[in-house]
Order: structure tokens, then C-alpha cells, then sequence
């Protein structure tokens, strides 16, 4: 029996005031908890009890131990008990970096449901772009992340596409001559842009798109969420380029319409990624289930 053991039977025989009781506690036989007592007390040199009519009792050398092993106990009993509860997802964390759009048009009913069926798991959602959001993972701040291609995928990352995505430039009463026409992609670079900032994933894939395809855009308007891209494009301040589903409503309206190209600009995907390296707690493990559909 270890240091452990022997204290913890003198922490149960001191709180019960009773060699029997301390047996039932700890499920041992009470001549076991008689001997551990008598060697602790050999290996110490101090009498740690002594008989009383009722029981036993503490000697003073028993009163001043038991102080400090009281609280050891309690604090890995309560250690135990947490663990328990976090096991069980009745406890604990889940730490997500994303971004506004993955957050708005992917993980959000996931979160929901996360959170319906667990109530008491704190959700800690990091908003950032792309770049950062894998910066985070790479650090371990974060149990996983839902990003945006295109992103370089480190071999460490385990990478899931999870949503298909499309990019558009939209625009308003403004520039109604350009619908309902096929574009050159040339022509962009006589209009006003409006796009997110350059250290987003979405503003490089389109960038490096109109890149091979001849065409260098310098935008009028570099914004920090492709919501205020939509809110400029309403006020006919230029062309916004965006992720279709931020739009759509306006799409759907007429306040905004899609200018159409002849070359089209390749889909993308949201993606779910992990860290190999570095091992998620329960609540992550059981939330990236629910993501999965494995739950």
C-alpha cells in the first residue's frame, strides 16, 4: 500500500471516528484499516489515535496531521468528481476559431444542438479569418477550427470539406447596364471593388483566380466582413465580392443582382480542420460527432 493509501485510510478512520466505519467506507476489512493505521504510525513515530468510548479519537499529533490531509484529500476527491463529470459531459469546454461566414452559414445549428443536448459546456468561439484561425490551432488555443479554402494544409492537419461554397460579385441599381450580360473578366478592373481584406482566405482565392485569369483588381473599399461588402453594395458605392449566401437575400429581392462572367469562378469548400498532434477533451470530441453526423 502506498503513502496515498495509508492517508487516506487515516483521513476516512479520523472523519468517521471509527476503525468500522472506515472499513465500510473504503470497502476494506477493519483489521486492514488497523494495520495501515499502526504503520503509519511506525513510519511517522507519532500516536496518531487513541481509544474513546465510542470509537477513537484524535491524539494532537492526529488533529495537526489531519489538517493537511484533509484538504489533500478533498482536493483529489473533488479532482476525481470533476474528471467524472467531464467524462460524462457535465462539465467542461470546447474551444472553435472561425470565421463570420463559417460561423453564420455552417457551425451555428451545430452550436445549437451542441448546446440542447449539453447545456453545461461552456462553447469558447474565437472569430478570425482564416490564416489566424490555423495560427490558433497551430498554437493549441483551439480544439479545431471551420475555415475556408484555400489554406495550406500542413501535414499535421486533418482536413475535412464539409460545405460546398460559391463566390460572386454583386451590385445594385447602379450598375444596372452590366446585368443580364456576360462579362469578360477585364471588365472588372474598370469598376469599383469592394472586398474583404487581403489577409482573408476568400480575398486570396479570388485574387490569385482573377491573377491567372489576367485580371489585377485594387479596390476601392477593403472591409473587414463580408456583411458590410453587401451593406456598400446596397448603397451602390461599388462591386462587391462576396460568398453568394451573404447576399442572397437581396439576390432573392432584386436589391442586388449577380454579375455573370464567361469564365466561371471555381467553387470552394468549408472545411473542418484538426490538429493530429494534439489530442481534443470530450465535449470537442463529442461536438466534432455532432458535426459529422456521427451523433
Amino acid at each position: 500500500m502506498n503513502h496515498l493509501e495509508y492517508y487516506k485510510v487515516f483521513y476516512y478512520a479520523a472523519r468517521r471516528q471509527s476503525l468500522t466505519a472506515a472499513a465500510k467506507e473504503l470497502s476494506i476489512s477493519q483489521p486492514a484499516v488497523s494495520q495501515t493505521i499502526r504503520l503509519l504510525e511506525e513510519e511517522l513515530g507519532a500516536k496518531l489515535f487513541i481509544r474513546a468510548s465510542r470509537g477513537i479519537r484524535l491524539t494532537s499529533a492526529g488533529e495537526l496531521l489531519y489538517t493537511y490531509v484533509a484538504q489533500a484529500i478533498d482536493r483529489l476527491e473533488n479532482g476525481e468528481k470533476k474528471l467524472r463529470q467531464m467524462l460524462d459531459l457535465e462539465l467542461g469546454e470546447v474551444h472553435i476559431g472561425a470565421s463570420d461566414m463559417t460561423l453564420q452559414f455552417y457551425l451555428l445549428p451545430y452550436l445549437e444542438s451542441f448546446h440542447e443536448r449539453y447545456p453545461k459546456i461552456k462553447v469558447n468561439v474565437t472569430n478570425a479569418p482564416t490564416p489566424e484561425t490555423l495560427k490558433l490551432l497551430e498554437e493549441g488555443k483551439i480544439d479545431f477550427g471551420v475555415v475556408s479554402t484555400p489554406f495550406e494544409e500542413g501535414e499535421h492537419l486533418h482536413v475535412v470539406p464539409v460545405k460546398e461554397i460559391e463566390d460572386v460579385f454583386v451590385a445594385g441599381r447602379k450598375f444596372i447596364p452590366y446585368k443580364n450580360r456576360m462579362l469578360d473578366l477585364q471588365e472588372l478592373e474598370k469598376l469599383p471593388i469592394i472586398s474583404l481584406e487581403q489577409r482573408t482566405s476568400t480575398r486570396s482565392y479570388m485574387d490569385q483566380f482573377l491573377l491567372e485569369n489576367g485580371v489585377v483588381l485594387h479596390p476601392e473599399f477593403e472591409l473587414a466582413t463580408s456583411d458590410m461588402i453587401v451593406q456598400f453594395a446596397l448603397r451602390n458605392l461599388g462591386v462587391g465580392s462576396v460568398m453568394k449566401e451573404f447576399a442572397m437575400q437581396y439576390l432573392e429581392s432584386g436589391r442586388l443582382f449577380e454579375l455573370r462572367f464567361n469564365k466561371i469562378i471555381p467553387k470552394r469548400h468549408f472545411c473542418v480542420v484538426t490538429d493530429q498532434r494534439q489530442k481534443s477533451g470530450p465535449a470537442a470530441e463529442k461536438l466534432l460527432e455532432i458535426i459529422h453526423g456521427k451523433s
